[in-house]
């Protein structure tokens, strides 16, 4: 369970053949993949995926990343991947955690900050736009 979390959701995923090296442990690169399928599922349970996003008005370009590795995913793994938001107010912060499904191990953490550009002025925006608020459910 993630600390702080406001609104989660969790996706389990398989680690396919294409992802993994000849050793058969995932690619440091495809966490990045997983972790935008599980904020995908979030943003589905809030109402707001992206198409969402700009029929409201706004495009929300992630501007940060970070990824801290424990252990690694390997061929065949069931992962299930924690996504929740932490930070909302001037900023979009999703908290991402990795854990083995069978020994429920942690094998990667992380976050990505991502911000509301306003389409029309393609401006960013220093404060969440009220429909974030609203799907988030918070004043």
């Amino acid at each position: 369970m993630i600390k702080n979390a406001i609104v989660s959701a969790e996706t389990i995923i398989k680690i396919p053949f294409h992802d993994v090296d000849m050793m058969r442990i995932a690619w440091h690169g495809h966490y990045v993949k997983y972790f935008e399928v599980a904020r995908c599922e979030l943003l589905d349970e809030l109402e707001y995926d992206y198409i969402s996003m700009v029929n409201s008005g706004y495009a929300w370009p992630v501007i940060d990343l970070h990824i801290r590795y424990a252990k690694p995913a390997t061929f065949e793994k069931y992962i299930i991947v924690t996504s929740a938001v932490v930070e909302y107010e001037n900023r979009l912060k999703i908290q991402y955690e990795i854990h083995d499904e069978k020994s429920g191990d942690r094998l990667t953490k992380g976050h990505t900050v991502q911000v509301a550009v306003d389409i029309k002025t393609n401006e960013m925006c220093f404060a969440s736009p009220q429909i974030l608020l609203d799907k988030l459910g918070v004043e």
